[in-house]
């Protein structure tokens, strides 16, 4: 079953491709505690989000 989902996923456009899903870790400046920001960007943009 696990197979035919992930297969239809990549059917058809290839937009979903063009995104990444990135992952920065935030300190929190009240109590030290870090914690982590996900985002889904665009490819071209994934160096903009880690500035």
């Amino acid at each position: 079953m696990a197979k035919k989902a992930v297969a239809t996923l990549h059917e058809g456009s290839s937009d979903g491709r063009a995104y990444s899903k990135v992952i920065k870790m935030v300190k929190n400046p009240k109590n030290g505690a870090y914690s982590f920001d996900e985002h889904m960007v665009p490819n071209e943009d994934v160096k903009d989000f880690f500035k």
